[in-house]
């Protein structure tokens, strides 16, 4: 096996060979996710102000973020915008999209005075692109449009998701821990916004499932 060292350089060259290599290697996962611990321990440290607490909760937040949208690029690309190569699996997805975090080490640098905006600005941009080869070459993609794409809906998903959570939480916390001091409508507002927003989430999994019945049956998973 490569050394972690010489990958995770390699994959902030954004060199595809690298994402197709660690796609096929099922024994790099530990590596993957030295890589999304490696990176959510730099944001912390860029980002002074968060306190030990602080790193360890988003360190734990990444792994878990990191699971989430490699399952959803895979349900996605798998399942509405497959081409017919396509064959992958959450476990590929979890080892490209891991190594699609190792640009994030420079938000170290963000401890720099003046520096830290910049430097995550840059971060940001620099594992977005990434994040792009990743999910092309984990899903066999010919079309770098297509990976985008995929980006953007599990992206869209994602926000609707972390919407309703935020919303339920909300009004769990008004309801229980601060007694109601907040007017009534407001919680059911919360209420009526994470409703809908959660079967607007339903059905965009739902009806694409009907409408590409055929071409599920044409690229069978």
């Amino acid at each position: 096996m490569a050394s972690l060292q010489d990958r995770m350089i390699r994959a902030a060259k954004l060199d595809v060979q690298l994402y197709e290599e660690v796609e096929a290697d099922q024994g790099a996962m530990a590596q993957a996710m030295t890589v999304v611990i490696l990176s959510a321990l730099a944001a912390g440290i860029g980002n002074a102000n968060v306190g030990l607490v602080g790193m360890v909760s988003s360190t734990i937040a990444a792994l878990i973020g990191w699971y989430v949208w490699a399952f959803l690029t895979y349900f996605i690309g798998t399942r509405f915008l497959a081409e017919p190569q396509t064959r992958a699996d959450h476990r590929e997805l979890l080892r490209t999209i891991g190594f699609s975090s190792a640009p994030g080490l420079i938000r170290v640098l963000g401890i720099i005075p003046g520096l830290r905006a910049l430097v995550f600005l840059v971060a940001g941009i620099w594992m977005l692109v990434a994040m792009v080869i990743a999910v092309r070459q984990a899903l066999d993609y010919t079309s770098t449009g297509r990976a985008i794409g995929v980006c953007v809906i599990g992206w869209v998903v994602q926000i609707l998701i972390l919407a309703v959570a935020m919303m339920t939480k909300a009004t769990l916390i008004t309801g229980w821990f601060m007694h109601l001091k907040f007017e009534t409508r407001f919680i059911m507002l919360c209420l009526v916004l994470g409703t809908l927003l959660t079967a607007a989430f339903l059905v965009f999994l739902l009806v694409p499932d009907g409408i590409d019945a055929n071409r599920m049956t044409e690229y069978p998973q």
